[in-house]
């Protein structure tokens, strides 16, 4: 048996007969269970938070992008498509062609982007969930979809018939321009559909068919800006981007999801290190009582202190005492704690309406439980714990011990 743990455990179960040791101890353990809960609850919150933040990029972002390597466009030989289709790990993929137009709209001007999509579009991006008014348009026509943004500012409706919408896109060329006809391409549009994503989506992206982009900028057939690819689930991603950079050479450059949105990724993994931080270091401070709490208890327990070590206790022995009644504090609060942040965060989840909290009326603020959460807020109690019960522990000396 182990002598120092049996006696810990009995210290820890037991009362003293000093209450004010007696508080300082409970207010230790519930520093370290709130420690743990308020850690464990902001975890999952910022989990969620990137969840729901990063959804609506898988919305209009692909698994992988080729983007053009020089310029603004290359050509898609029919060699390229046929060595595309070879690959058996792309579900679909979508040619598309961007660039920077100006919109005009009943004397109203906005600029935006345009992105010409082909038919498998749709089977690359789920776009048809976004569209909150009209839908989508048919490929070889004049239609486009808007962002909720950009009709917002042109004060442009769907299927508005009597007032064309004209997209403007600068000639390329040199020298002087002598009339705006001949400095600017335009062609007259119709918008059948209003997407909603986010705010920068919405006031940044006009979607058309290919044929009419590839019209307006005067782009040669297979001459795009980049290709969208959907994967196969459950295929290595890397080995596929191996095969696509093969299969198009140098003239393109590959992208990941997270590299497309690499600034969002790194926002949202820094403001987590950060949150990370600041809880720790309300951890440690929590753990400040534990050390006190133990110290404390030394004191009270001098003379029986001193009776274990003329019965033969090494110093060591009652070291390990203390050190092992203070990991256990840490441990068993830090497991109640996580224990209540998941019943809140499963509250959050599953709970009924008047118990969650909200970011807006309809909108519960997102949670995600993850087992690597549960894992950080374990260990990291576990550690602190400990260093803080060596610290108590090793308060006690030989002199502190012999004498009654």
């Amino acid at each position: 048996m182990n002598f120092p743990l049996y006696i810990a455990k009995r210290y820890l179960r037991s009362k003293s007969s000093n209450n004010a040791i007696n508080f300082i101890t409970i207010i230790a353990a519930v520093g370290v269970i709130l420690g743990a809960a308020s850690l464990f609850v902001v975890l999952s919150g910022f989990a969620g938070l990137k969840d729901f933040t990063l959804q609506f990029s898988t919305i209009v972002d692909p698994d992988l992008k080729a983007e053009t390597a020089k310029g603004k466009s290359f050509i898609l030989s029919d060699e390229d498509i046929s060595k595309l289709n070879n690959i058996g790990a792309i579900a679909s993929y979508s040619k598309i062609i961007e660039e920077r137009v100006i919109i005009g709209f009943d004397e109203k001007n906005y600029l935006a982007t345009i992105k010409g999509v082909d038919e498998q579009f749709q089977q690359v991006n789920t776009i048809d969930s976004v569209i909150v008014q009209g839908e989508w348009f048919e490929q070889d026509s004049n239609q486009i979809v808007v962002g909720w943004g950009i009709s917002s500012n042109l004060s442009l409706g769907v299927l508005d018939y009597a007032k064309a919408v004209t997209i403007y896109v600068p000639k390329p060329g040199k020298g002087q321009i002598t009339s705006i006809k001949n400095a600017y391409s335009s062609i007259n549009t119709i918008n059948v559909g209003i997407f909603d994503i986010n705010e920068t989506l919405n006031d940044t992206y006009i979607f058309a068919p290919i044929s009419l982009v590839e019209y307006l900028l005067n782009y040669k057939p297979n001459q795009i800006s980049a290709i969208e690819f959907k994967l196969k689930n459950g295929v290595d991603r890397n080995a596929v981007m191996a095969e696509i950079q093969s299969a198009l050479g140098d003239k393109v450059v590959l992208k990941t999801r997270e590299q497309l949105n690499d600034k969002l990724y790194k926002m949202l993994n820094t403001e987590n290190l950060a949150v990370y931080l600041i809880f720790t270091l309300v951890l440690i401070i929590a753990l400040f009582n534990v050390i006190g709490s133990i110290i404390m208890m030394i004191l009270d327990k001098k003379k029986t202190l001193s009776t274990l070590f003329n019965m033969g206790a090494t110093l060591k022995d009652i070291r390990k005492i203390f050190f092992y009644q203070g990991s256990l504090m840490s441990i068993v609060g830090g497991s109640i704690g996580i224990l209540m942040g998941l019943l809140l965060t499963l509250n959050q989840l599953y709970g009924p309406e008047f118990l969650k909290i909200y970011i807006t009326p309809s909108l519960p603020y997102p949670i995600t439980i993850k087992a690597i959460n549960v894992l950080v807020v374990f260990v990291t109690i576990s550690i602190l714990g400990v260093i803080a019960s060596k610290i108590a522990s090793v308060r006690i000396t030989k002199n502190l011990v012999e004498h009654h």
